[in-house]
């Protein structure tokens, strides 16, 4: 299995049909691959040798799938660059995986002279159009009579990219994904009733993303035509769909959100969106509710799963989201394995529990990651018995639906009582008032722990901690109801579009002397 196999089908089947869409600029499956075997010539001329690292600090576009499907065709691993990190934890990513070429969209090139002082190794600064800056090789010379190689063909188990997590806990660790992996990650998605896309799917999601990546290859493998916008935004977004007749988008809760709330919603046509995927963080039943009701002609796809496993390991399909089902309570599980991995709720000690006792969520497959960079200790941690260890709480009913109760280290003991915050959100969520919420723990001198929420209130609504907590008794035993809540205008978000947790810990509990 090898990544570029999808451009080798497409090229022969349908050269002439539109492959990429951004902005004005079309390009046909046979224009991209004249560009990616061009790409790949101009990296191998600067010595990218197999197996070697290729880095791009840039927001979404058609040069992006250039990038990933060029460096691979020329046997080299892509090392796609936060955008939300500091200076220095970009050129960290750098220097730990000794990347040799950075590819550096306009608008970034400013922080260039940061990131080279952070990383000595880097050979090679290209511009992604054509820079006049000191230090950074304009396109237009870098790619100048690049020839047009042969596909290196690396494959299977060969390293296909390097994807560093968030660093929330520590410096980020660098994932290990091997074309493999991607591929059968893919395919895993796509074999699931009602997820096979259309012919038109967005990228709005950052693609340095485990997910937005996703997407990509998904629609990459089903021969779909890749939109692209530099990033999300809600009126882009909108306006994307009606231009390009949108069949397929993936959105993180926090996107769909502000996208169905944007004013002038109703003044686009999103009538051809057939398929919505969903991820990287848990969705309210409210919010999927009017989802559902915004975009009456789409079928609901949620994936679950992270970058150490490709990512995707568990699918809720489209029929999973009907009234019926819902009723029934599927609504609020991940979805079950996909057809190419194993899951299994384990308790401490790894073995695996009966179904509907919650212990930690584990997985095994080919889509499971080949480990972290340079750090054997945190891969057998991971992967300790041939399963990768998620750290996600969850339990399985009787038909292998798994339903993801909270994040181990997000879990609350207060009173001595367990409390999985994401269950606590789910309530806190359906008051009309709010518009986003976070739970976390606090230190309290009485319960050890208390449940404190965090909430950003709808616009125009009034902030009223009465109310909520009115709100929480309905449906929380008491010892789950946030003992203090506090609203604010927005929560911290990570790249992916997930509300950080350890920020909102760190800005509220002080640092121990």
């Amino acid at each position: 299995m090898y990544i570029t196999q999808s451009l080798h089908r497409m090229i022969q089947r349908a050269p002439d049909r539109t492959a990429t869409i951004d902005g004005e600029r079309r390009r046909t499956w046979a224009e991209l691959g004249a560009e990616v075997a061009r790409f790949a010539g101009a990296m191998r001329r600067l010595g990218v040798a197999p197996g070697d690292r290729v880095a791009i600090l840039s927001r979404n576009g058609d040069h992006f799938l250039t990038f990933i499907l060029g460096t691979l065709w020329a046997g080299g691993v892509i090392n796609p660059v936060n955008l939300r990190w500091t200076v220095e934890e970009m050129a960290y990513s750098l220097v730990d995986c000794d990347t040799r070429i950075l590819l550096v969209a306009p608008e970034f090139e400013p922080l260039v002279p940061a990131i080279r002082a952070g990383t000595p190794g880097l050979l090679h600064i290209l511009s992604t159009e054509d820079s006049d800056r000191d230090g950074i090789v304009p396109r237009g010379r870098w790619m100048a009579d690049a020839p047009a190689v042969e596909d290196a063909l690396r494959r299977g188990d060969d390293l296909a990219a390097i994807l560093y997590t968030g660093g929330t806990t520590g410096r980020p660790k660098g994932v290990m994904l091997s074309h493999a992996n991607m591929v059968w990650a893919a395919m895993g998605s796509m074999s699931h009733p009602g997820c096979a896309p259309g012919g038109m799917f967005l990228h709005s999601a950052p693609l340095f993303h485990v997910g937005a990546l996703s997407s990509l290859m998904i629609a990459l493998f089903s021969g779909a035509t890749s939109a692209f916008i530099p990033g999300f935004e809600p009126l882009a977004m909108l306006q994307a769909i009606e231009a390009w007749r949108i069949t397929d988008a993936f959105f993180v809760p926090t996107m769909l959100r502000m996208t169905i709330d944007h004013p002038r919603f109703a003044e686009f046509d999103t009538s051809s969106v057939g398929r919505l995927r969903y991820g990287a963080a848990p969705m309210d039943d409210t919010l999927l509710d009017r989802a559902i009701e915004a975009f009456p002609n789409a079928g609901f796809c949620q994936a679950y799963g992270m970058t150490e496993l490709s990512p995707t390991c568990c699918i809720l399909s489209p029929e999973d989201h009907s009234a019926e089902a819902r009723a029934e309570g599927r609504g609020r599980a991940a979805g079950r394995a996909t057809s190419v991995c194993e899951m299994r709720i384990v308790g401490p000690d790894d073995t695996e529990l009966p179904r509907g006792e919650v212990g930690e969520i584990v997985v095994r497959g080919p889509t499971v990651m080949q480990g972290y960079w340079n750090r054997p200790d945190a891969t057998a941690e991971a992967l300790r018995g041939g399963w990768m260890h998620t750290g996600d709480m969850g339990r399985m009913d009787a038909a292998g639906y798994v339903t993801v109760v909270d994040r181990l280290k997000d879990m609350i003991i207060t009173g001595g009582e367990n409390v999985y915050s994401a269950e606590v959100e789910n309530v806190v969520a359906t008051h009309p008032i709010v518009a986003a919420v976070a739970v976390i723990a606090l230190p309290d001198e009485r319960w050890g722990e208390r449940v404190h929420a965090v909430i950003v209130p709808r616009p125009g609504s009034a902030a009223d901690p009465a109310a909520i907590e009115a709100h929480c008794r309905a449906g929380l035993a008491g010892y789950k109801i946030p003992r203090s809540i506090e609203f604010v205008d927005a929560l911290p978000l990570s790249g992916a579009g997930k509300i950080l947790k350890t920020e909102l810990r760190r800005q509220r509990v002080p640092p121990a002397a």
